[in-house]
């Protein structure tokens, strides 16, 4: 009862739990929280030190008595309490430090997600103050957020590539046709140019490190210009600090290996399309969201490999949360799409 009278004074919020980043929509409000999905604790007694892009600075650099960790892997929760502590502080403070805050939350999650992680999901959420939980995934979250018309009896398609999970969906009359995830995503391709540097060049990169170069030189499709970059790491063999140049080709080669399982994903979906919609997507093409939207050449790759047009969303890394959001205001849509009433 009370949690339901101090929800009257509370904003409803939409969440974009990512592995990578967490997005936080409030309902009249839009986008008020885009922070990295990271922690630090300190290791003695697992109090919280910092969250945050704070926290992200951390990684790598702390001290013994300090760790920077992502408590979601995956897109999944890794780490119970630390993902609580969290969602905890975002939610203090996108209601400004309100002590009663006891929103309605809509969280996005991975498709194919077990029961026992939606269950994590929902506990961490009510732990951290909701007031109702309502799941949706992430597909269909992306989809209404860049404003596909799914509600139409046509087939949509889009391809959600996160920091932990890659989601390809065909929606028609408001749900999902068919749907594949698998959790290789920006993670991986940052672990395959970590790899990569490794095997190739003896150096030892760091997490941020590999993010970077994805981030300034990486691509999946051949540049008209290639680039280059200079890498700072630790020599495997000496373990003294080392500098060297590495090209855009390099990173390609990299990333061939989760660039291939997310190929292999949408070929599955296509594979499994029913004719009427197939022929709708010649029309309408494929829409290409989350961070991995934003690797150069992705598009273009998907393109030729697929025979579609491929359209990448205005804003990619939004486009899950603005989903979260645009389904606050219809509740009942809601409902349906997440195929359960909320535990209050």
């Amino acid at each position: 009862m009370f949690k339901r009278l101090a929800g009257l004074f509370s904003t409803n919020i939409g969440i974009d739990l990512g592995t990578a980043n967490t997005l936080v929509y409030i309902q009249g409000r839009g986008i008020v929280l885009r922070e990295p999905s990271v922690v630090a604790i300190d290791t003695e007694n697992r109090n919280v030190v910092a969250v945050g892009e704070e926290a992200k600075r951390m990684l790598g650099r702390t001290p013994s008595n300090l760790k920077a960790l992502r408590p979601l892997r995956d897109g999944v929760i890794a780490d119970h309490e630390v993902t609580e502590a969290m969602m905890k502080h975002f939610v203090k403070r996108v209601h400004r430090g309100k002590k009663f805050a006891f929103p309605v939350m809509v969280i996005a999650v991975p498709s194919g997600i077990t029961p026992a992680e939606r269950k994590q999901v929902k506990t961490s959420a009510r732990n951290a103050g909701a007031r109702e939980v309502y799941l949706v995934e992430e597909p269909i979250a992306a989809a209404i957020g860049v404003g596909l018309p799914i509600h139409e009896a046509a087939g949509h398609m889009i391809i959600d590539i996160g920091g932990g999970t890659s989601a390809v969906a065909i929606l028609s009359i408001g749900g999902i046709v068919f749907s594949r995830g698998i959790r290789v995503a920006g993670d991986e391709m940052d672990e395959s140019i970590a790899a990569y540097m490794k095997r190739a060049y003896g150096l030892v990169i760091g997490e941020r490190t590999s993010e970077e170069i994805k981030i300034k030189i990486g691509s999946v499709f051949p540049l008209e210009k290639e680039m280059t970059m200079e890498v700072k790491g630790r020599d495997i063999v000496s373990s003294l600090p080392k500098t060297l140049s590495i090209t855009s080709q390099e990173v390609r080669e990299a990333l061939l290996g989760p660039t291939r399982m997310i190929l292999d994903c949408v070929r599955i979906c296509l594979d499994r399309c029913p004719p009427e919609l197939a022929s709708d997507l010649i029309d309408r093409g494929i829409v290409l969201a989350g961070g991995g939207a934003l690797v150069r050449g992705m598009d273009q790759l998907i393109a030729e490999e697929t025979g579609l047009p491929v359209h990448v969303a205005e804003d990619p890394l939004s486009a899950v949360v603005e989903g979260t959001g645009k389904f606050l205001d219809d509740i009942r849509f809601l409902r349906r799409v997440a195929r359960e009433e909320p535990e209050g």
